[in-house]
């Protein structure tokens, strides 16, 4: 009842913010672009301060205000790229002495907060050289030139890789975690390690760029993830699709604490590669029927069947569905398949990741750099997380958490005996 509390409140949190995020947006929208008009922001930027003073003051010969005009003082405000000084009013408590702040003033002497705007519609789809052409359109006097969107993009773009890389991930009580490869280029690849709270939320934890998912590279992204606070004092949970590297790294790292689940997706369709065509499908149903048994025994007694009438087709297949056959049946070993196994038998959690990562990346044409990737990424992964939904089955994982600890209790005490005798 408390993590279905715990999730109720968050979700109302969530619809709360959203409100009021759409409402700043407005605003700050407004404030962006009176920014960047060169010839009219002056002009536009008074009206709005002087906008904001009147709702102080009220207008001449209105009653009823608390707050009267109190002169002006010198101040400034950005225009674009430019700092131009102004005169700006001041309203006083004619009681308290209390003197009145103005919203308008306040966000145009902030030069960050036009570099947000730029970051929102960039990463939204709009390249900077799309954005140069939207910016034509509309009076030459806007003034956003391609150089300026670039470089507040850069820099807003930078705390945003600083952030998730940065990230303390000791706040989190992580039960799982997907790990998977995104491919930008033949010898380019970002890893991507997505969280799994013991109240289901999902958490991108950290990415790591390399030409393959080799062992060293994964290694070390483990290491990195242990040094930013990651807890592994439970078992984890390690969903990743066969890749040898990162089987390697976890189990290196974590070691008995890295459950490994084995992708079943991935198993399946790699079998049915080494088939003729004709086969393909029967076979891929056929294994697809056996993975959906719902305890170990009758899923294992199913693809000892399989395996028997692969023989007769192609070895090969047979050899690709025994390497890490009894990992792809990991859930089920621990009787947790029929609660779990819809969320947590592939890797589709981190696949819709990538998949929602390359709506933001996909359109690039060219990338001039590591540090430019990475920081587009970077600034993508953490736009796509608030929107993950929460991982299925999420009211089962203390129980996930209870079994994996009973069965790496259980292999460890065998290990002890054999060692002893």
């Amino acid at each position: 009842m408390k993590t279905i509390a715990n999730k109720g409140s968050r979700i109302k949190q969530r619809i709360a913010m959203q409100a009021l995020s759409e409402k700043e947006l407005h605003f700050e929208e407004k404030m962006a672009t009176i920014q960047n008009l060169i010839g009219l922001g002056m002009k536009a930027a008074t009206e709005e301060i002087q906008n904001d003073f009147v709702g102080l003051v009220g207008r001449r010969y209105e009653h009823g205000k608390r707050m009267g005009p109190w002169g002006s003082n010198r101040g400034s405000i950005y225009l674009g790229d430019q700092k131009v000084a102004i005169d700006v009013p001041r309203a006083r408590h004619g009681r308290t002495g209390e003197e009145g702040t103005l919203p308008s003033y306040e966000r145009l002497q902030n030069p960050r907060m036009i570099e947000e705007m730029a970051l929102r519609r960039v990463i939204n789809g709009i390249s900077m050289r799309k954005y140069e052409e939207a910016a034509l359109s509309i009076p030459e006097t806007f003034g956003i030139s391609r150089d300026s969107v670039s470089r507040r993009w850069i820099k807003a773009s930078g705390k945003k890789l600083a952030l998730l890389n940065d990230r303390n991930l000791g706040a989190y009580d992580i039960v799982a975690i997907f790990l998977d490869g995104k491919h930008f280029s033949t010898d380019h690849e970002i890893v991507v390690a997505l969280g799994v709270t013991l109240e289901g939320e999902k958490i991108i934890l950290g990415m790591i760029e390399t030409s393959t998912e080799n062992y060293v590279v994964c290694r070390d992204f483990m290491k990195g993830l242990i040094v930013r606070g990651l807890r592994v004092d439970d078992p984890i949970l390690c969903i990743i699709d066969g890749g040898k590297g990162l089987h390697k790294g976890i189990k290196d790292v974590l070691g008995d604490q890295g459950v490994i689940q084995r992708c079943q997706w991935h198993k399946r369709e790699n079998v049915v590669g080494y088939l003729p065509k004709s086969r393909q499908g029967e076979f891929r149903r056929k294994l697809q029927g056996a993975y959906e048994q719902p305890t170990y025994d009758a899923a294992k007694k199913t693809l000892e069947v399989i395996k028997r009438e692969l023989r007769a087709i192609n070895l090969s297949a047979v050899t690709s569905l025994e390497e890490g056959f009894e990992e792809t049946l990991t859930l089920h070993r621990l009787g947790m398949f029929e609660k779990l196994g819809r969320g947590f038998k592939t890797t589709n959690a981190i696949e819709n990741v990538n998949s929602l990562l390359g709506i933001y990346t996909d359109r690039v044409d060219y990338w001039k750099n590591s540090e430019q990737r990475q920081r587009w990424v970077a600034t993508a992964l953490l736009q796509i997380e608030p929107k993950l939904n929460a991982a299925s089955g999420y009211q089962h994982l203390a129980e996930l958490r209870t079994a994996m600890a009973q069965w790496v209790g259980k292999q460890n005490k065998i290990a002890e005996l054999k060692t002893a005798a």
